[in-house]
């Protein structure tokens, strides 16, 4: 199986690298196309530094990898949709995003750029896995192997789930995993940006930790445990829960 292997931390992302290889590992032919410089919270954004219509790439060699390799000057989400649309030597018959360096959890992962390239891929009918790893904001080292570890138990089940499935894997930043788990989305996530007004106009956004109680059950609950979690994600799609009869227009 083909898989193409993204991110929204840059092509420099040792995380990148980590979960490129796993792929590699686990027998995918893998490249690699990954945006030049750093796009997190890009979410499945579709744009480009290019103009024309023309997204500019660069071939590059990755440290012990030898794959095709590009660092692209566009979100993640856009060079997802190259990619299913057959750019970078053809179709994938999977998306692999991350591996990312800190959480994506709680229904703020609606902000990840990570995620939106796993959604951009599962709009166009394409197998995609985001990745992520539980890097506190002044967290200790991050452990990528472990997170290589995990992605490699779970990189087997994309044979197995139906067409165009999006999984969310977090993984925790602890050397004994406690397992793995399917998970809930947390309401929000384990960090939230709070809105400062400084004056002249301006606004700052500052980055806290949540102070919200954890909901067992939830990623951000089961993470905390040491538990590795999945979440399968529903991209855009029509929500008849909301629909109520419509007014007679024109009368």
């Amino acid at each position: 199986m083909r898989a193409l292997i993204t991110n929204d931390d840059g092509i420099d992302s040792p995380g990148l690298w980590t979960l490129a290889s796993a792929a590699a590992a686990s027998g995918f032919d893998v490249v690699v196309a990954a945006p030049a410089t750093q796009s997190s919270g890009t979410s499945a954004s579709v744009a480009a530094s290019g103009e024309n219509g023309r997204v500019a790439s660069e071939r590059r060699t990755l440290p012990g990898l030898d794959v095709e390799a590009y660092a692209v000057a566009a979100h993640p989400g856009l060079i997802s949709l190259i990619a299913c649309r057959g750019g970078f030597g053809g179709k994938p018959d999977v998306v692999l995003s991350g591996i990312n360096l800190g959480a994506n959890v709680g229904r703020a992962i609606l902000h990840s750029g990570t995620v939106g390239a796993a959604l951009t891929a599962h709009i166009n009918d394409v197998t995609s896995l985001a990745v992520s790893l539980d890097v506190g904001l002044d967290g200790p080292e991050p452990l990528w192997d472990k997170a290589g570890e995990v992605v490699r138990v779970v990189l087997p089940m994309l044979t197995e789930v139906p067409a165009a499935s999006v999984l969310s894997l977090n993984v925790p930043n602890v050397v004994d995993v406690q397992g793995l788990r399917w998970a809930e989305l947390a309401r929000f996530g384990t960090v939230q940006s709070r809105v400062d007004d400084v004056g002249d106009n301006e606004v700052e956004l500052v980055h806290v930790y949540a102070e919200e109680s954890l909901v067992p059950g939830t990623d951000t609950a089961l993470l905390a445990e040491g538990f590795a979690t999945l979440t399968a994600l529903r991209s855009v799609e029509r929500d008849v829960s909301s629909e109520r009869a419509l007014p007679a227009w024109p009368a």
